[in-house]
């Protein structure tokens, strides 16, 4: 089920891309017009997150069933109140090491709450793989919020919201539901840099659990956080905001 728009990119690397995914092969057997249509379908799910999250487990260490019962303890403790009993920690297939962790969503149902938080489009991609909205991340937040409020968390389509600013009008996607850790006023008026969670995600349109310092001699992620709701590539423009934790440095490609 796809809920967000197609990703966008530069128009030189959308026309590159296509002329790649439209080679001679594919165009003999479907036709352009086909071919054109697979492609924008491609855009389309390059904006949700994967079916699954995967993990290499350091054999060395311990054994892949001991990490799958770790885990499954770990996503139960984590997304308290998600529904964890749909997420079954498989074994690869093929690759004996990797274990697959199925990323459940979207929740198209859940409510929209009056108090809006906007993020930015990387922090809006890192909530639908697990993280929480760290304080960087946060864009913009209602007047009145204060620790302790439910709010609802929107990623910021084209990266036109002010920051600081009290609402924002424009194109936004809805990822899920959260806790406000501080108030709007210490988010924005501190002297220096805040660190931390600024938004405990207690309802994201996407279940995934977090592998942000989650077993680390254990595990090793091998799934690229890569696709995020904004419709735009993770390599459109640079940003301040991670995967993990909402800060990050990494260009983007769209725009």
């Amino acid at each position: 089920m796809l809920m967000f728009p197609k990703i966008h990119l530069k128009p030189e690397v959308e026309t590159y891309l296509r002329s790649v995914f439209k080679n001679k092969e594919l165009l003999t057997s479907l036709g352009s017009e086909v071919c054109d249509v697979k492609f924008e379908a491609l855009l389309r799910r390059l904006s949700h997150p994967p079916a699954f999250s995967s993990v290499r487990v350091n054999t060395s260490l311990v054994s892949v069933d001991h990490v799958k019962k770790l885990l499954t303890e770990e996503i139960r403790k984590e997304c308290k109140g998600c529904p964890v009993e749909d997420i079954r920690i498989l074994e690869h297939p093929k690759i004996p090491d990797v274990i697959l962790i199925p990323n459940i969503g979207p929740r198209e149902n859940l409510q929209r709450h009056s108090f809006e938080v906007i993020v930015g489009a990387q922090c809006g991609n890192a909530v639908l793989r697990g993280a929480h909205v760290f304080i960087p991340g946060i864009v913009s937040a209602p007047k009145l919020m204060k620790a302790g409020d439910i709010v609802s968390v929107y990623s910021d389509v084209h990266g036109e919201c002010k920051r600081g600013a009290k609402e924002y009008k424009g194109v936004k996607v809805f990822v899920g539901n959260g806790i406000a850790e501080l108030s709007r006023k210490e988010i924005f008026s501190s002297n220096g840099t805040l660190r931390g969670v600024g938004i405990r995600m207690t309802e994201p349109v996407y279940v995934s659990p977090s592998f942000d310092n989650l077993m680390i001699s254990f595990l090793f992620l091998q799934s690229g956080q890569s696709n995020h709701p904004s419709g735009r590539s993770k390599l459109s423009q640079p940003t301040v905001e991670a995967p993990t934790s909402g800060q990050s440095k990494l260009p983007r490609l769209g725009g």
